[in-house]
């Protein structure tokens, strides 16, 4: 691992205004501590109190990101960054923006075969006899340019279709409904070019909503995950593919679902993953051997090496 000094000084930026603050403020601690006990030089940022101009003041050499959400997550502050030839973790602008954008993201899947549930655009005046007949009940409704499962309903019934479409508008102008997929829930990280232990997420409810994911004590999450080897090597390609297929780099986190015939669906992708400790990918890092701080030395490491600025 590189020495402290190589780094020069490291801005976290954290917090920030989309709805996923209050996690993002907990994983930019997380971090900020991390790499304060590796002798970095690290300043803690919050853009929604200062703006670029405000981070430039600053002076870093480079930035950790740990925003989560719109602003931060969307590909809008990597090409900020890049504007201001300040290297940042995690993927560049295209991916960024991708990652964020649900429906796009499926879009590319399909396009190069990779599974993914099928899923549809709602508006005001959508008839909803028709969503119905092409995806089948149930079905999830989700705003498509957010994360944390916020805005997320699992619609059971028709009659209920419109009232999740209302919610998940609230998050967001656009919003799908996307063909449910019963089964057992699995998320895979990448940390550079490796495939980290997958996790099979457990849920008393039956649904990993934002509480079971920051706030339950109830959720378990199975490490190892149950798969046979070859099944979750398989499992880790098909993430290594999904997460290659949209530009994504450096670290990251896709999320699956297995069906009662054992197919693998891929969900959705997240680029800027939550580092809290609640969060998954430094859970996986664990079980692989690789302890908190030295996971967020090595994610600040790939900035050394950045192609994009």
């Amino acid at each position: 691992m590189r020495q402290a000094q190589h780094f020069g000084r490291v801005a976290v930026l954290y917090g920030g205004d989309s709805a996923e603050r209050d996690v993002s403020l907990k994983s930019g601690a997380a971090v900020f501590a991390a790499l304060e006990r590796s002798g970095i030089d690290v300043v803690g940022y919050d853009p929604s109190e200062g703006g670029l101009v405000g981070l430039e003041a600053l002076a870093p050499d480079r930035v950790f990101i740990a925003l989560h959400g719109r602003g931060g997550e969307d590909g809008s502050l990597q090409g900020a960054l890049e504007l201001l030839g300040i290297p940042y973790t995690g993927s560049g602008v295209l991916a960024s923006a991708l990652g964020m954008d649900k429906q796009r993201t499926k879009q590319i899947w399909r396009a190069v075969g990779l599974p993914t549930p099928e899923a549809v655009t709602l508006s005001d005046d959508a008839v909803w006899d028709d969503v119905v007949s092409r995806l089948g009940l149930p079905l999830i409704v989700k705003p498509v340019h957010e994360g944390s499962t916020l805005g997320i309903s699992i619609v059971d019934n028709r009659d209920a279709l419109e009232a999740a479409y209302r919610e998940a508008a609230r998050f967001d102008a656009r919003v799908m409904a996307e063909r449910y997929i019963r089964g057992e829930e699995y998320t895979v990280s990448l940390l550079g070019d490796r495939v980290l232990p997958a996790i099979r997420v457990e849920v008393p409810s039956g649904f990993y909503d934002y509480e079971a994911k920051y706030l339950s004590d109830d959720t378990r999450y199975h490490l190892p995950c149950g798969l046979e080897a070859a099944q979750e090597a398989a499992l880790g390609e098909l993430c290594r593919q999904a997460f290659e297929s949209i530009g994504g780099e450096d670290w990251g986190r896709v999320d699956v679902m297995r069906d009662a015939e054992g197919r693998f669906w891929l969900i959705e992708v997240n680029t800027s993953p939550g580092m809290t400790d609640h969060s998954l990918v430094p859970q996986a890092a664990a079980h692989a051997g690789i302890g908190f701080d030295e996971l967020v030395l090595r994610i600040l490491a790939t900035t050394l090496e950045s192609r994009r600025v």
